[in-house]
Parts: structure tokens; C-alpha cells; sequence
């Protein structure tokens, strides 16, 4: 009696169900024996009635003398498709593979009678005072051409049928004229045929396709004999349904049925957002496919036996695992998945053919620190609750609801879930054998959908339906292996927390490991950051090196002059682990007193002259620098201090004195500091991080292995020195034979003022955070600056979350241009992962670790995230 979508209650829980509406306390056994299943059915229906308040009005059939109204159902899809005229979304193939002596008078004649039985499929749908109505023909004349296939050679025939069934499945409708009932015959073989039938879902569903191959099955059988047909007419049809539908669903059941959906749904989120693989386009195109995949038997028997310890059914199991899945890909605790169900809750509709189904929705909300068995057991209430009120239409529940309409996804929901167990059977037609064929899929009415069904051999046929304008191939091949890997998690430890169960299959838990972090290169480590500088100023030492407005040095000069700062400072005690502060604007003189740092052994700390007093006291005596690089118009921004002074504008004619000769090494080596950079820290107390000359150099040698600069190159250094980005932009374009063009102090804020340097100084490479990148991007907005920056071949953004709409106006207005996210944290020395950006990506993700350096994205609980979704 029950109907619940296909999937049944256990006994123990259906009967402990019954016997509550009927208020008895008989045994299971004594129960089923003290009555009929036909009396019990009529208590049943009655204790339902009863708590709704009314019984149901019976259903009987409607004069047809006015004009008959639309279901609920038709309702939705005539909507629909009054939006989209001509989609081929919701055409329903039913391919029939026939093998054998095919009479083929008799299966035109068995097609014509199920076409007259059923007035649903003679049906179109016209409009009066604005209003769509039902307009039923009379039994036309049923013609089934024939596609003759047998031309072909014999192993191409198979192709050419599933080619036609493709083509047959993308034929769209008319509502208006139909008919929407179509009927062809493939013939591949004297004794080999595809009957190919199709449908607008407007007048079939997953159900009536069961009760036509069956009508069909049995006229064929009695018509091939010589007999008549052994089928009794119908008392009702699909108009009847419709009408009774809509007069009981009025009134206080609907305000009962209205009052329990809005109670179960309030504050539901709007969209479950999964990572997808392109950005969501404003209106759902249902352009779509399908990723199958199976669970061993085996697994199969191990989820019907968790299911029966636990007291639900296969269908809860699965749909709280596929929970669990959303919850850990979309990183949402509050969960809404639709699901069909048959909604043929009268014996007088088991046997007809319309658009019964209906949608339910399914909110639950899971947690990582919610055990499995916890979330099984909510999964339960909530069918049990949802089964109990199923009667209420989708349509009329989102009419109801007036949730925001979005013409990009589906109301209410955009993932479902669907279990079939009660897969099409093979049929006897005569002489014939007849089996339903699977049809490619190539639309996809939801973002997700999620297809369980039993197979002969005991396990579970899979398949993952998704929109192709958000997901790849490979992303629903990754979704199918970690619900495979969740459900094997599942049944070997239930209790455990939702957080704590298995997410990788093997190989993506391989990839994400090792694979990705299969970054070893040897880079040279003989040379020091200095040293290399050194050696390619021996190479080109009258290059210009540096520029800043009318100052410029070539790399002999810049050379020289910081091996005479570096003289100085071994004087001053520096050398290894000793720490310089560096209090100075952009400049020349700044270049040199970082390079004479290094070259004397020790490590630099930026003092920016722009930070407040209280915060340069803080980093004066956190580090207890020894000695201080400032100017002298600086000396009035810094605290009281302890280090010794070096002016290297007013003093330099003091340091100019010394050697200019290279310094030897002494016991500097790879793990010394280079410097050491304070942060703001996680708890607000500015913290100094310290960085060995390995991790900048190994950042730097990747950097000229991913990018290759050349002697042609002009970076720009535009950023604060406090700040680890200028790390790379000070030193690594002096390490490989670029020119370094300093922009002058404060005109890293000033989007103008960056145009005008980079056309009159040829910049090639420079770097944004994405919030100066967007005000540069608008400067850009003009074709006359977009033209002077005609010499771009490279822009690196990090330091904030680069997101997609930056991405796609770069892309507009710098189409021959490189962009390039970096991440990292400063004690990573600057970067670790780096992603080269594309227009039209959904997000933009911080990219692949760099050479020798790993990475695990991981989720709250610190376990490694599936590809494509966030973590940390």
C-alpha cells in the first residue's frame, strides 16, 4: 500500500508505522493474520485520512464535455518548456532491442491499442483565457517506419542503431501540436530490431514506462496468436488523476500538507555550491552526461546488512553517504537534496500511464564531528517525515515558497539522488525476446544527479548525470571514486565521525600525496644569493643594473660599491646569523645596502620608514640589531635605539674608502639567515621571520627555470621591502642579467604614475596584490594607457585571493599578457605554489607547489581535501 519512490520500508519499520496510525499493540505476525491486505489497506488509508482531517475524495473519471486542467506536474513542464521552446531536455527515449521473428503488423497494432488505452499519450496541451488546458485527440492512425540499417556492414549496424537513438533523443517536441508519443522501428537483421520509442516526460515517467512495455509485451503476444486483447479497459485515466489532484490538494490539506514543508525548509541554503570545474553561465542550458560507475557485490552486501543492524533502508544508507559526499565537497553543514518518488498512492493509478512522479526534498544536516550511525539515524526521520508528505506537488511547494529565482540553477534544489530497485526487466513478446536498452545521456535537468540501481549480480550500478557547463569528465570520474572510497569507510566503521571517513579513492589519494608533490630538482648549491650576482656581473659588468628615475647603476658599479658597504660592516663585527636593520625608501642606496648585507655574511631586517614608531621599537629590540642602515632625513622616524648608525647618503664618503675587492665567504654557508622579515602574526604580535639563503635561493632558481629572464627584461620593484614579494623582485632579476627598475617611493600607489614607468622604462615582468591590481586594471580602461603598456610580457599577483572576475578583466585588457597567482607564507621563503591564470575559470586556485618544496591542501579536520575543493 505504501508507495514510496521505489524504495521500501523495512517490515519491522512499515508495520511499527502501521500499527501506530491504527492505535493496536498486536504482534507483526498476528497483525498481518487477523485481517486481509485489502482490509488492512482500507484501515490504513483511513488513519491517514483521519490525520489529515478529511479522507481523500475517490477518484473517478471527469466529463469531458469542458476544459480539462493541467496536474501539478504538466503544469511545471509546460512551464518549462513555454521558456525553452524546442529543448530536447525532457524527451524520454525507450529503446527496445528485439530478438527474433518480428510480426510486425501485430507490434504496429499492439503499439495503436496502448496509444488508444491511454489517453495520456494522444494528449497535447493548448491554452485558453491564458491558461494551459488539456486537449485529448482521438486514437490516430499509428504509423512505425522502418530504418533500414542492414546496408551496413554487420559490425556497424549496433553504432549506426545507438546513433539513431541519440539523434531521437535530441528531437525536441510541441506541446501545442504534438503528437508526443513517436514510434520507429530499426532494422538491423531478418531476426534483429530496435523498436525506438519516445515521449515528452510531460505525459510518461520512470513507472509508466514499466506498465508500456508491459501492455506492449501483452497485445504483441495475443495479437501475434490471432486474439484480442486480453487487457480490460481502463476506468480512469491520467485527466481523472489531474482533476482529483487538484481538488483534494485544496484548503486545509494543502495548509496541512504547506505547513509541514515550510517548517522543514525554513532557512534552507539556497544552492549547495560544489567546486566546479567553469563558472555557473546565467541560464541553465540542461546540456549534459553521464559518469557510470559500480560497487562490488560484496560492498553491495555489506551496505544491505548496516542497513538492517541499523533499522533503514538501502536507500537511507546511500543517500546519507552521498550526504556526507556534498558535505565534504562543498564544505556546507546544511545539506538539500531532492529525490523522485512515484506518487501513486491509489491502486487506481498503478496501472496507467502519465506524469505521477513526484519530488520530494530531503534537509539534513551533517557535521565533522557527527558519527555516521548519528547521521543515519537523522537521515531516517527526515525520509520517514518527508514519505508521510508526499502527496504535496513540487510545483505547488516552490509556487508556495517563493524562494529568489535564479535562471542559472533549479529551486529549492540542484542535487538529487535516485535509487531504481526495480530495474526494467526482460520481456516475452511471442516468439520474441525483449530487453530495454540504456541511452547515452545528453542533458542533464540538475547540476547533480546521483543514480543507484541493483544489478543481476548483486551489486549496485552507479551513475553520476551532471551539467557539462560546470563539470569535466574527470571531476565526476574523481566524485565516483571518493563515494566508492566513503562507502567501503562506511561499513567497515559507521560511528565513525563524518569528518574521519575516507574520502580518496586510491589513485587520487596517490596524486594528491605524491604525485603533486613530485617537485625534487637539483638546483646548483655552490653560490650563494650574492655570489651569483656576483658572477654575472663579471659576465656583463657594463649593463645597466638598476634604474631609478635619473640614477642608474650598471651591474660593475653596483657591484663594487656593495662590496665597499660590506667591508664596512665586517668592521662593524657582521657576519654570520648577525642581523642588519635596513631603515631606508626605494632607492639605489637600498639595492646596495641588501646586496652589502649578504655579501658581509649577514642577515637584513626591514625597518619600512612608513611603520609607526611603536612598531619599529618593537622590531628594534625583538631583534637587537647591532648596526642600522638608514639616511639621515630618516633618522627622525626611528625610536631610541642601541645599534650603531651607518648614513649611506651623508656618510658615504666614509664607506666609499673601503675595499672594493669580493670578501671570502668564511663559514657563511647555505643555512644561514639572509634575512629576516616581520609579519603581523596570527595573534597580532608582529613576528620576525627568518629565512636561510637555501629557501630563497631554491625560490629563485625555480622562479628563472618557470620564467626565464633574459638580458631584454625589465622588472619593476615596486614594492615595500618589509614585505616578502620584493625579495624576489629585489634580487632576481640581478641574478640572472635583467635590469631592476625601482619605482620611486610612494609610486607603487599611484596607477598612473605605473603606466607612465613602465612605457618609458620597457617593463616587462612586475608584480600586484590583486586589490592594486584591479585599481591598475581600471587605469586601463582608456585605449591610450592600455597601448603603453605595450611592453608587458608578465604580471605576478599574490598576497591576497586573486578571484576570477580580476582574472577575466586582465584578460580583457592585457590579452598578450601573462598572469601568474602565487602563494605562499613569508617564513616559506615568498612562494610555494604557483598557477598561471585563464579567463573563464570558475576560481582561481593558488596552483601547484614549485621544485623542491611539498604541499597538502587539508580540510578541518587535517586530513587531504578531493582535487578542486578548497582547503587549507
Amino acid at each position: 500500500f505504501f508507495d514510496l519512490g521505489g524504495h521500501s520500508l523495512l517490515a519491522t519499520q512499515a508495520i511499527g508505522r502501521v500499527r501506530a496510525a491504527l492505535g493496536v499493540t498486536l504482534p507483526l505476525r498476528a497483525l498481518f493474520e487477523a485481517t486481509t491486505p485489502a482490509a488492512l489497506a482500507l484501515r490504513v488509508q483511513a488513519a491517514l485520512g483521519a490525520e489529515r482531517g478529511a479522507p481523500p475524495p475517490p477518484l473517478v473519471a471527469v466529463p469531458r464535455d469542458a476544459p480539462l486542467a493541467l496536474s501539478f506536474g504538466e503544469e511545471r513542464l509546460w512551464f518549462l518548456d513555454q521558456l525553452q521552446p524546442g529543448d530536447a531536455s525532457y524527451v524520454v527515449p525507450l529503446p527496445i532491442y528485439l530478438t527474433g521473428p518480428l510480426d510486425v503488423a501485430a507490434l504496429r497494432r499492439a503499439i495503436a491499442e496502448v496509444v488508444r488505452r491511454h489517453e495520456i499519450l494522444r494528449t497535447t496541451y493548448g491554452v485558453v483565457d491564458a491558461r494551459p488546458v488539456v486537449v485529448i485527440h482521438p486514437p490516430p492512425d499509428i504509423d512505425v517506419p522502418e530504418t533500414l540499417l542492414t546496408s551496413l556492414p554487420v559490425e556497424q549496424r549496433v553504432a549506426a542503431a545507438r546513433a539513431e537513438i541519440a539523434a531521437e533523443s535530441a528531437r525536441p517536441f510541441d506541446l501545442a501540436t504534438g503528437p508526443l508519443f513517436r514510434a520507429r522501428l530499426l532494422v538491423l537483421g531478418d531476426e534483429d530490431h530496435v523498436l525506438l520509442l519516445a515521449m515528452h516526460h510531460i505525459v510518461v515517467d520512470g513507472w509508466s514506462t514499466g506498465v508500456l512495455d508491459r501492455e506492449i509485451a501483452t497485445l504483441y503476444s495475443a495479437f501475434s496468436r490471432g486474439e484480442p486483447s486480453p487487457l480490460p479497459e481502463l476506468a480512469i485515466q491520467y485527466a481523472d488523476h489531474a482533476a482529483w489532484q487538484r481538488a483534494w490538494l485544496a484548503g486545509d490539506v494543502l495548509q496541512a500538507e504547506l505547513a509541514y514543508w515550510k517548517a522543514q525548509l525554513a532557512g534552507a541554503p539556497r544552492a549547495i555550491d560544489l567546486p566546479t570545474s567553469r563558472p555557473r553561465p546565467p541560464v541553465q542550458t540542461y546540456r549534459g552526461a553521464r559518469r557510470l560507475f559500480a560497487v562490488p557485490a560484496a560492498l553491495a552486501e555489506s551496505l544491505a546488512d548496516l542497513s538492517r543492524r541499523e533499522g533503514v533502508t538501502l536507500f537511507m544508507t546511500l543517500l546519507a553517504a552521498f550526504d556526507v559526499l556534498l558535505h565534504r565537497y562543498a564544505g556546507q553543514d546544511d545539506i538539500v537534496v531532492g529525490t523522485p518518488i512515484a506518487n501513486r498512492t491509489r491502486t487506481e493509478t498503478e496501472g496507467l500511464i502519465g506524469f505521477f512522479v513526484n519530488t520530494t526534498v530531503l534537509r539534513v544536516r551533517v557535521t565533522d564531528d557527527l558519527s555516521f550511525r548519528a547521521l543515519l539515524a537523522q537521515v531516517k526521520e527526515t525520509c520517514l517525515g518527508a514519505y508521510a508528505h508526499q502527496d504535496m506537488p513540487f510545483e505547488r511547494l516552490v509556487q508556495e515558497l517563493e524562494p529568489d529565482r535564479d535562471p542559472s540553477r533549479s529551486p529549492l534544489f540542484q542535487v538529487m539522488f535516485v535509487l531504481q530497485n526495480a530495474p526494467r526487466s526482460a520481456l516475452k513478446m511471442g516468439e520474441l525476446r525483449a530487453r530495454g536498452a540504456g541511452v547515452e545521456v545528453v542533458s542533464a535537468k540538475f547540476d547533480l544527479t546521483l543514480g543507484m540501481g541493483e544489478t543481476a549480480g548483486g551489486g549496485l550500478a552507479g551513475s553520476f548525470e551532471y551539467a557539462t557547463d560546470l563539470f569535466d569528465a574527470s571531476t565526476m570520474a574523481r566524485l565516483a571514486a571518493s563515494f566508492c572510497a566513503l562507502l567501503e569507510g562506511i561499513v567497515q566503521a559507521p560511528a565513525l565521525a563524518v569528518g574521519a571517513l575516507p574520502i580518496h579513492g586510491a589513485e587520487e589519494q596517490r596524486v594528491v600525496t605524491r604525485d603533486f608533490n613530485a617537485t625534487r630538482a637539483e638546483y646548483p648549491k655552490d653560490a650563494l644569493i650574492h655570489e651569483l650576482f656576483e658572477a654575472q656581473a663579471a659576465r656583463t659588468p657594463e649593463a645597466i643594473a638598476v634604474v631609478i628615475e635619473d640614477r642608474s647603476l650598471t651591474y660593475r658599479e653596483l657591484d663594487r660599491r656593495s662590496n665597499q658597504l660590506a667591508h664596512a660592516l665586517r668592521k662593524h663585527g657582521v657576519g654570520p646569523e648577525v642581523l642588519v636593520g635596513v631603515c631606508l625608501e626605494r632607492s639605489i642606496e637600498l639595492v646596495i645596502a641588501l646586496y652589502g648585507v649578504l655579501k658581509a655574511g649577514g642577515a637584513y631586517v626591514p625597518l619600512d620608514p612608513e611603520y609607526p614608531k611603536d612598531r619599529l621599537a618593537f622590531m628594534l629590540a625583538d631583534t637587537n640589531v647591532p648596526v642600522l642602515l638608514t639616511q639621515a632625513h630618516l633618522e627622525a622616524v626611528l625610536p631610541p635605539h642601541q645599534a650603531e648608525v651607518l648614513r649611506l647618503d651623508t656618510g658615504w664618503s666614509a664607506i666609499e674608502n673601503e675595499l672594493d675587492s669580493p670578501l671570502d665567504r668564511g663559514a657563511l654557508g647555505l643555512t644561514n639567515l639572509a634575512y629576516v622579515i616581520y609579519t603581523s602574526g596570527s595573534t597580532g604580535r608582529p613576528k620576525g621571520a627568518m629565512n636561510e639563503h637555501r629557501g630563497i635561493l631554491n625560490r629563485l632558481q625555480w622562479m628563472q627555470e618557470a620564467y626565464g629572464l633574459t638580458s631584454a627584461d625589465r622588472v619593476l620593484q615596486k614594492t615595500p621591502f618589509s614585505f616578502d614579494v620584493s625579495v624576489w623582485e629585489l634580487f632576481w632579476p640581478l641574478m640572472f642579467g635583467a635590469r631592476l627598475v625601482l619605482a620611486r617611493p610612494q609610486g607603487h600607489k599611484d596607477p598612473a604614475y605605473l603606466v607612465q614607468l613602465i612605457a618609458e622604462q620597457g617593463i616587462t615582468t612586475l608584480h600586484f596584490v590583486p586589490s592594486m591590481l584591479t585599481a591598475f586594471l581600471d587605469e586601463l580602461e582608456q585605449d591610450a594607457a592600455r597601448a603603453r603598456c605595450g611592453s608587458l610580457t608578465r604580471v605576478f599577483a599574490s598576497g591576497e585571493a586573486l578571484l576570477p572576475a580580476m582574472v577575466d578583466g586582465f584578460a580583457e585588457r592585457l590579452p598578450s599578457v601573462e598572469l601568474h597567482n602565487l602563494y605562499g607564507p613569508t617564513e616559506a621563503a615568498v612562494d610555494v605554489t604557483a598557477w598561471e591564470c585563464r579567463a573563464g575559470s570558475p576560481s582561481v586556485p593558488i596552483g601547484k607547489p614549485i621544485k623542491n618544496v611539498r604541499i597538502y591542501l587539508l580540510d578541518e579536520l587535517g586530513a587531504p581535501v578531493p582535487i578542486g575543493v578548497r582547503g587549507e
